[in-house]
């Protein structure tokens, strides 16, 4: 409780905090508003829609091994800011172009890589700055809001998307976003803590630091199967993510209106997450969540296809609300469980590689979604990735997590050398 209190009055952690929740939020807008606008305004394809999909999440794979190193060797501060500066100045350019009528798809790629691009490195730079700001009996604390703030960014972010979607439109929704981040990089400018370089004699080859933080995740028993996990969830999810806009507007025949009411009442499932993922945890087994929480997320994608059996809007939101409920427990968990066990030097390293392999599968998922769908058709492809979702559920289901009630600390390696952590 102290812990807490004193957090709350942290002036550099409540700058952090801010930034990091619009940041987060403003992150799911704009996943959400650019594929509206190709929709919409551009009469996007299938394939085209897999393509933008591909292109918002490229970065993960093509930078986020050296970003994590690259983070761990700068000064934190001026990469979030220049991180949500970059943003908001690309984003800009959209709700220009629509009112000159010069708006097209080729601008939306580049926008989608871009804005992609400098989420990789706000991602992998806020939480590896949280240490430089707090006292390290403040970790765990700091780490739980950032991350609770995230998980419900993730969930809520459509949610409020939609709602906005309905009053703005979206090219004036596009303003709001551009705002967003431009919020996030003023409350970062705020801090007032020195943000110290890293020893430049102590930096070894690029290669080697991103080996460590690679090697880190994938050779811990556990880690390792969570991430699979995730990383083969995100392949699926993503295939779905390319096309649901497209789905709902033209195969379901639903309005841009009414996919805002699904995200919004779907979003607070979310809520309810981050208020019961610790209760939920303790109840069941901190262990035992993670694979409960994965089959349930997965089971929740079944509504998106069955959707267009009948019902669509109390079936996609009732999905969403499942969906985002379960999301948040299982993140919260094993992020949390990960955070625990990674020396702080090497969180950076650590951060960059989880993100490189629960992300790096998301953009060939896109454009596998965009080639099914042109292929076999929109619905016959949405099925495919529920089954691809359901199969994800297998590293962590058949894994000593299921009959674990506490993550065991014998496991941790946070106190062998780096690189040296027990393989199983």
């Amino acid at each position: 409780m102290t812990t807490d209190r004193s957090l709350l009055r942290h002036r550099d952690f409540r700058h952090l905090w801010a930034a990091e929740t619009i940041s987060q939020v403003g992150t799911q807008v704009t996943m959400l508003a650019l594929p509206v606008i190709a929709v919409t305004l551009l009469d996007a394809t299938p394939l085209q829609m897999g393509v933008l999909t591909a292109l918002e999440t490229a970065a993960f794979l093509l930078v986020g091994l050296p970003a994590g190193a690259w983070v761990d060797r700068w000064r934190r501060k001026r990469v979030l800011v220049t991180a949500d500066l970059v943003r908001a100045a690309v984003l800009a350019t959209l709700p220009v172009a629509y009112l000159t009528d010069l708006l097209g798809l080729g601008q939306l790629f580049v926008v989608a890589a871009v804005t992609g691009t400098a989420t990789v490195f706000f991602d992998v730079a806020y939480q590896s700055y949280l240490p430089a700001l707090v006292d390290p009996d403040q970790l765990v604390d700091g780490n739980g809001k950032l991350e609770a703030s995230r998980a419900v960014a993730h969930v809520a972010g459509p949610g409020a998307t939609g709602v906005l979607l309905r009053v703005l439109g979206a090219p004036l929704l596009i303003v709001v976003d551009a705002v967003s981040f431009l919020l996030s990089a003023l409350f970062i400018g705020r801090i007032d803590r020195p943000d110290v370089v890293p020893d430049r004699a102590a930096r070894r080859p690029l290669r080697t630091e991103i080996a460590e933080g690679l090697s880190f995740v994938v050779r811990h028993p556990l880690l390792r199967r969570i991430v699979a996990c995730t990383g083969t969830a995100n392949l699926f999810g993503a295939m779905t993510n390319a096309l649901l806009v497209l789905y709902v507007i033209r195969t379901l025949g639903l309005s841009e209106a009414t996919l805002g009411l699904v995200f919004s009442l779907g979003a607070v499932g979310g809520l309810l997450g981050a208020a019961t993922a610790a209760r939920f945890a303790r109840r069941v087994g901190e262990g035992r969540s993670i694979p409960l929480s994965a089959v349930v997320f997965a089971a929740a994608g079944a509504f998106v296809p069955l959707a267009a059996v009948g019902a669509p809007v109390v079936l996609l939101t009732t999905g969403w609300f499942v969906l985002s409920w379960s999301t948040v427990v299982y993140n919260v968990t094993q992020v949390s469980f990960r955070q625990r066990l990674c020396p702080p030097g090497l969180l950076g390293r650590m951060n960059a590689s989880v993100r490189f392999i629960v992300y790096g599968g998301m953009p060939l998922g896109g454009l596998l979604g965009g080639v099914l769908g042109s292929w076999l058709g929109v619905l016959p492809a949405l099925w495919i990735a529920t089954a691809g979702g359901l199969a994800a559920c297998l590293p962590v289901l058949l894994s000593p997590l299921l009959t674990m009630r506490d993550l065991p600390r014998e496991l941790d390696v946070t106190a062998a050398p780096v690189g040296s952590g027990s393989a199983g």
